[in-house]
């Protein structure tokens, strides 16, 4: 983790010298010069204070999400444009290294102006710029009667950071567009306490489906991230937040298993406790959840973290057929362009974003429903997936 820091930290100097050399190359007044630096003096102050303030036991959440966003402005045009210097510098050395072309850093400039108006629009109404994405998976073992069976699945509501009530029940009304058989919950219902959901019951009360609505809780449902005046108030706030589920109309599933039946046939729905990796608490028990079940049965799993299914349930010596997770929201910035897919997330998870398969295993990473940290999206939208199970010919 450090080393990458200090990468990233190297790139953001870098790009801060060539970019201000194209800077100066359009605009020769001094106090554009100076505002420069100004704006990066504020970034590096904020970090320096919010380093402080985390070490002296202060909640810094909010302002964190503030930083990271002021940092996304300034450092992304920088870094797009890195490249496009350096390219000309390698011809400038070539020819003596004359002065900078004025119009290539006039381009430069445009091209930071339209990033930054991208990251506008994430900012703002990228936060609910929901995209449904549909996936059809098969397996030979599939019982008959789920044959076409679908599944809505949300992730990472993260009420704590809610605030455009339109917005939000736009997606609730799009998940329920969607008329799946079941809908199922993967994690992270809060930022940090249970009564930040309260304002949010009656709208997510309102999502449907026929075979029911299940839930699992994520590592922030814990209240992990928080200072408590004393262990009874944490653990208060973690069994208020459980009754939340109940109200919203959903079966939250700690370390257990369920049947859904359909026809005389059934599916096992599965469902852990937060487990993942790199001191993110493992209090997931796939061996406890899955104990009362018969290995020939059908099995779907929500996982919140997907680093559970590397770790453990691709090695368990039951087969799960399906894993459903969420967690990483895709760090809420990327680019999914044409197949193309990138997130300075996938550096920290292999498994970050969308279907996955091994071992004749499915995980699918949904990108989250809501945002944290960084106060909206830019290139990964929030998501509501799809998935429409099919019996295939063995």
């Amino acid at each position: 983790m450090a080393k990458r820091l200090l990468f990233i930290f190297m790139v953001f100097i870098l790009g801060d010298i060539y970019f201000f050399q194209a800077f100066t190359t359009v605009f020769h007044t001094p106090f554009l010069h100076n505002a420069y630096w100004c704006i990066d003096l504020s970034l590096l102050i904020g970090v320096a204070t919010l380093i402080f303030f985390q070490r002296q036991g202060k909640d810094i959440q909010r302002q964190a999400g503030d930083l990271i966003t002021f940092f996304l402005i300034v450092f992304i045009p920088k870094l797009v444009a890195l490249p496009i210097l350096l390219t000309e510098d390698l011809l400038r050395m070539a020819r003596g290294f004359p002065p900078r072309n004025i119009y290539l850093s006039e381009f430069v400039l445009i091209c930071a102006a339209l990033i930054v108006l991208v990251i506008a629009f994430g900012l703002t109404r990228g936060r609910h710029y929901y995209r449904v994405r549909k996936e059809i998976l098969s397996f030979p073992d599939l019982p008959d009667a789920f044959d076409g069976f679908k599944i809505t699945q949300i992730s990472d509501i993260h009420s704590g950071s809610l605030s455009d009530v339109d917005g939000v029940r736009k997606g609730i009304a799009l998940a329920n567009a969607q008329n799946s058989d079941l809908l199922l919950f993967t994690g992270d219902l809060v930022n940090n306490k249970a009564a930040e959901m309260e304002a949010w019951i009656s709208d997510f009360t309102l999502l449907k489906a026929p075979f029911g609505k299940f839930s699992v809780l994520g590592n922030h449902d814990y209240g992990d991230y928080t200072r408590w005046d004393n262990a009874e108030l944490k653990a208060s706030n973690l069994d208020r937040l459980k009754e939340i589920h109940q109200e919203m109309g959903f079966k939250l599933l700690l370390n257990e298993s369920i049947k859904i039946q359909n026809k005389g046939a059934s599916i096992a729905l599965i469902g852990v406790e937060n487990w993942g990796k790199g001191g993110f608490h493992q209090y997931g028990d796939l061996g406890k959840a899955t104990s009362a079940l018969p290995a020939e049965s059908f099995k779907i799993l929500m996982s919140h973290d997907p680093s559970h299914w590397d770790r453990v349930t691709l090695t368990h010596d039951q087969h799960v057929h399906l894993t459903l997770a969420g967690h990483t929201h895709g760090m809420q910035f990327g680019i999914e362009l044409f197949g193309f897919k990138w997130s300075p997330i996938q550096y920290f998870y292999e498994q970050w974003a969308g279907l996955y398969q091994k071992q004749g295993k499915y995980l699918y990473v949904n990108r989250g429903f809501g945002y944290h940290g960084l106060k909206g999206r830019i290139g990964v939208w929030p998501e509501i997936t799809v998935i429409t199970l099919k019996k295939s010919v063995s």
